[in-house]
């Protein structure tokens, strides 16, 4: 059975593990260098994520299967020059074997849900160019396009 959690100190461990796959998968992505370069969690990726489960603006979720946490998924709040609130998805991930079940769904839902009660007036989240699977799962969970970074690389590499 799928669940939803909010993560706790005691899952640093695995919430580590599970940022590291994160960035494996997505990392020879095209677009995914700059990704781990710039927005992925830096190493030692237990020190952010400690940060964010205290942090009262950001919520961290664990996704789980019987209880076993399979994904994770973190948000947080900016608020923007007019004042008003904007859920950043920071992250959101769930192992290969434990996709398409559900798991991911429950965590954006638990995700939009503290966003509201947040207060805020929408929420972003990034999928990588080509990564299909991604773009679907959050357009199939209410997202639409609204900006397109551009990017050239100076460095001879693709």
């Amino acid at each position: 059975m799928e669940g939803v959690r909010r993560a706790t100190e005691d899952d640093l461990p695995r919430l580590a593990e599970l940022v590291h796959a994160a960035i494996a998968e997505l990392k020879p992505m095209r677009g995914g260098a700059v990704w781990a370069a710039r927005e992925a969690r830096p190493d030692p990726v237990e020190e952010s994520l400690k940060a964010s489960l205290v942090d009262d603006r950001t919520r961290v979720v664990v996704g789980t299967i019987d209880d076993v946490p399979v994904g994770y998924a973190a948000v947080h709040i900016e608020t923007l020059n007019d004042g008003s609130r904007l859920g950043v998805v920071d992250d959101i991930f769930v192992e290969e074997g434990a996709r398409e079940v559900g798991v991911g769904e429950a965590m954006l839902v638990d995700l939009v849900s503290w966003c509201e009660a947040q207060g805020c007036a929408g929420m972003d989240a990034m999928a990588l160019p080509g990564h299909r699977s991604a773009k679907n799962f959050f357009e199939e969970s209410g997202f639409t396009a609204r900006k397109l970074v551009m990017h050239h690389r100076l460095d001879g590499e693709k």
